[in-house]
């Protein structure tokens, strides 16, 4: 039996962007749209009395930032879309980087006026590596923004592929008047107002030049002439090229308007890809063998990209998030986790509406479903109906930035522990317990990811935290050629050794020339800044 009919139907993309580029917004108006929420609630500052249906934890109501990726499932024209809405900010960077190895395609989302920005470049290249097919979508243009075409070239010359216009833009500002579809040949005509639907706006075919010329001027005109420009200088659609990630088609818009949204909305569930085979490492007579694993086949498989603790505080659970590779989920199934080996039947198993939770009928490849559980799963892990797979590919980078944890109140050290563990698991942030003995360690990305991490164990484990400078400026995950030398290595550096919350050892530097004095010193030891999940395997620097 297969199941490609229902894989076909699925659509699962991420919306990345540089921070305030109006991302959560843009989730918001495709949720409105698809009819999966009834009102959008734009993100505000702390004052706002409708969060975004996204932002679902205290501290981004606070803040008015996203700092946890959110998944919601809808549907739109017989197609299941799973949207994944990551954090703009740079301090969270590895919560977005973890969940592009869950999509098939992204939605890259750009501020007319400041162009292509710092994080947007670094979400690319995560993009870029896995072939992501990429859209566009330039959004704010009714604030005083820069030329489309300098957007577009900037674009070009940033993600080094070429762009295809779909849309274009009739002035900007004060003055824009809407944007021509270059598939349809019509203009839709910009009204501003956060309440409008697709169909309420004003289209007008492109061959009615005289009514378009009286309403909008030289505005119009300039316009052709600018689409007729970029048009000759883009290269053709080429939908391989696409989704080889090679060509990006670019739209433009106002989120916060809900004007240009519907045409990203149909080119998602048009151009983008449905789920396609994932690469797994089969354990055949103890012996590791690559296998490449379809969407449509019958075996179940997925992986956890991504555990969430305390989602909902009256719960106190814990949800580990899978995007399925294979086959179909149903309740009641027996499933295993490879990396134990252990059976597991979850009791709950959800899709998400953001905060709003349903449970699961079926799932297929491409859909996102979330397992509830306490304990014994962590990030990457391959969970399947039977078969002994094993997907790789979830990244942890070395951490930059290191505090020392200091327990307010000492009675609380067992909460502590529980937190530290669960926020490790989570990936919220890196925990490290020194071989030594002495206080755990964090350590980040980003001065946020502590900011945030303090706050839930306060709020979450009743843990109240100092966290204190310390003398770490680094971490490389460690592996040897022979037992015997590691155990030398650790001899060597025992104030140095910790392991993280997956147990894999790590060595602690206090500047750069740490490890490369500790490489002269051991040659056949491996320092790795890059971890994949449960220490499976690790990228040598």
């Amino acid at each position: 039996m297969s199941y490609a009919s229902e894989t076909r139907r699925r659509r699962t993309f991420a919306i990345i962007s540089h921070p305030d580029a109006g991302k959560t917004t843009l989730t918001e108006k495709l949720l409105l749209f698809s009819g999966a929420i009834q009102i959008a609630g734009a993100v505000k500052g702390r004052k706002a009395s409708r969060h975004a249906t996204s932002d679902w934890m205290e501290i981004e109501k606070q803040r008015g930032i996203s700092v946890a990726s959110s998944v919601m499932q809808m549907s739109y024209r017989d197609h299941v879309v799973n949207l994944l809405d990551t954090p703009g900010h740079k301090d969270f960077s590895e919560d977005t980087y973890r969940v592009l190895t869950a999509v098939d395609s992204a939605l890259m989302v750009i501020d007319a006026a400041n162009g292509v920005e710092a994080q947007t470049r670094r979400l690319i290249e995560v993009c870029r590596q896995r072939d992501t097919p990429i859209i566009t979508f330039v959004n704010k243009m009714d604030r005083e923004v820069r030329d489309p075409l300098d957007i577009m070239d900037e674009v070009e010359r940033e993600l080094g592929m070429p762009c295809c216009p779909m849309t274009w833009p009739v002035g900007q500002g004060k003055a824009f008047g809407g944007i021509i579809n270059l598939r349809t040949r019509t203009m839709t005509v910009f009204e501003s107002g956060s309440e409008r639907r697709p169909q309420d706006f004003e289209a007008i075919p492109l061959t009615d030049v005289d009514k378009l010329r009286a309403r909008f001027g030289d505005t119009f005109d300039t316009a052709m002439e600018s689409m007729e420009l970029a048009v000759g200088a883009s290269p053709e659609w080429d939908h391989e090229a696409f989704l080889a990630g090679k060509l990006t088609p670019v739209f433009f818009g106002s989120g916060v308007n809900n004007f240009g949204v519907m045409e990203v909305l149909d080119a998602l569930v048009d151009m983008s890809p449905s789920p396609g085979p994932r690469v797994s490492t089969l354990v055949v007579n103890k012996q590791p063998v690559v296998k490449t694993i379809e969407p449509e086949d019958t075996g179940f498989s997925g992986v956890v990209f991504k555990v969430q603790a305390n989602m909902d505080a009256n719960h106190r659970d814990r949800i580990a998030f899978v995007r399925v590779a294979s086959g179909r989920y149903v309740p009641g199934m027996k499933l295993r986790v490879q990396r134990t080996g252990k059976d597991m039947r979850p009791t709950s198993v959800v899709t998400f509406m953001s905060q709003r939770r349903e449970a699961v009928e079926e799932a297929y490849a491409g859909d996102i479903i979330g397992f509830t559980i306490h304990g014994g799963v962590q990030l990457g892990d391959t969970i399947t109906d039977g078969a002994a797979l094993q997907f790789t590919g979830l990244p942890f980078f070395a951490p930059e930035m290191f505090m020392t944890v200091v327990l307010k109140n000492p009675l609380r050290t067992k909460q502590l522990q529980q937190g530290l563990a669960q926020l490790g698991e989570e990936g919220a942030i890196q925990v490290f317990k020194p071989d030594a003995g002495g206080n755990m360690l964090l350590g980040a990305i980003g001065q946020l990811q502590f900011e945030v991490v303090q706050h839930r164990l306060k709020a979450e484990y009743d843990a109240d935290i100092r966290l204190e400078g310390c003398q770490y400026t680094g971490a490389r995950w460690i592996t040897a050629d022979t037992p015997a030398e590691l155990r030398e290595f650790e001899n060597a550096y025992v104030l140095r050794m910790a392991h993280d919350a997956a147990g894999t050892l790590a060595y602690l530097c206090t500047s750069p020339y740490d490890v490369r004095l500790a490489q002269e010193r051991f040659p056949k030891i491996h320092f790795h800044p890059l971890r994949e999940h449960a220490g499976l395997s690790l990228s040598n620097s």
